[in-house]
């Protein structure tokens, strides 16, 4: 007479456990990787926003008499429309220029817009707080840089 065997069916709990402490660690070493990957993201957003902003800043110098926006204007004067001196005209007027910048850009890594001009002073804000963006203005004598800032908003971030 013949045995019947039944077929076994499904899965054991160890087999189970296997399986999911398997996925956890595969988890755990893909993780932080995604972390790095954020934090390098940002950093590339701040270069190439600070590269923008370069650029912006030499075309309002150029298109006013090699004269640098004032750091405490800074976006004010990139966000608006300006005559050859830097006073503010209304869109269209004849002899306008700008705005070079469509809105105020936000630093991704501390969510911060200020200003911060090379001689320590905070713009728009008080002496203390966190700044986003760091200008070369030195009174109109600087290079007129922009840089991103760190999580500390004191490290500059940019090329």
């Amino acid at each position: 007479m013949r045995q019947l065997r039944h077929a076994r069916k499904g899965f054991t709990l160890i087999e189970i456990l296997i399986v999911v402490i398997i996925l956890g660690i595969l988890a755990a070493i893909v993780i932080p990787q995604f972390a790095n990957a954020s934090t390098s993201a940002k950093l590339s957003a701040i270069q190439s926003t600070a590269q923008s902003l370069r650029s912006q800043v030499a075309l309002y110098k150029l298109q006013h008499n090699d004269v640098m926006p004032s750091a405490a204007n800074f976006w004010t004067l990139m966000t608006g429309t300006t005559d050859v001196n830097g006073n503010a005209v209304a869109a269209g007027t004849a002899n306008s220029y700008g705005p070079y910048m469509q809105s105020v850009p936000t630093n991704p890594l501390n969510n911060s817009s200020a200003l911060i001009d090379s001689a320590g002073a905070l713009y728009p804000g008080s002496a203390t707080g966190s700044c986003g963006w760091a200008y070369d203005y030195s009174s109109g004598t600087g290079s007129g840089r922009v840089y991103g800032t760190n999580t500390d908003s004191k490290t500059l971030v940019g090329p």
